[in-house]
């Protein structure tokens, strides 16, 4: 589909459901059917949605894995670094390189990494902090932190038409199906 300048402003549709229930089955009929490009709302955990929705599983962890492999490496290397090379100091007869001695720091640096990783990995990926997101303009979408349970699917979505799109989840049975423009200072990233 060609994106005019009308359609470029459109960030998506959002379909507003009754029940966590109508919201899950509505979410496997929008995989079902092909949209990629999707989102849920919901004011309390959903079981089974990440995979109805067709989430992949998160790369983080490999992140975290890395950050703590380079703090255990850090660790290691400025523990030998100032007892080989900076301060060599023979105590009680010790070896220079005493590797026993260093677990503490190293466990701590390992630690010191990895959470610093999965926390700035964490908002990278999520591109957070974002003060405004588009669907925040829908209709009743403050119900979304109490009793709403909301669908978005996505303008950038390879199926997504727009009068098709609202037919299809109108005929999931959404309480309210609304279309969501961008913010003005998102357009140019589109």
């Amino acid at each position: 589909m060609m994106k005019t300048a009308e359609s470029s402003r459109i960030y998506g549709l959002v379909a507003e459901f009754d029940s966590s229930e109508a919201l899950l089955k509505a979410a496997e009929q929008v995989r079902d059917a092909g949209y990629t490009a999707t989102d849920a709302f919901s004011p309390i955990p959903v079981h089974g949605l990440t995979d109805a929705l067709g989430v992949r599983p998160s790369r983080l962890s490999s992140l975290v894995l890395m950050g703590g492999l380079t703090g255990a490496c850090v660790g290691l290397g400025l523990q030998a670094w100032v007892s080989i090379l900076a301060y060599p100091h023979i105590i009680s007869g010790k070896p220079l390189f005493s590797w026993p001695s260093f677990f503490p720091v190293v466990f701590e640096c390992t630690v010191l990494f990895a959470a610093g990783s999965a926390v700035f990995g964490m908002l990278i990926r999520n591109r957070l902090p974002q003060p405004y997101h588009p669907v925040f303009s829908t209709p009743h979408f403050e119900k979304a932190t109490t009793d709403g349970f909301f669908l978005c699917i996505q303008a950038n979505d390879p199926k997504y038409d727009g009068q098709e799109t609202m037919a299809f989840l109108k005929g999931l049975r959404a309480i309210e199906v609304t279309e969501v423009e961008r913010h003005p200072d998102d357009e140019d990233k589109s």
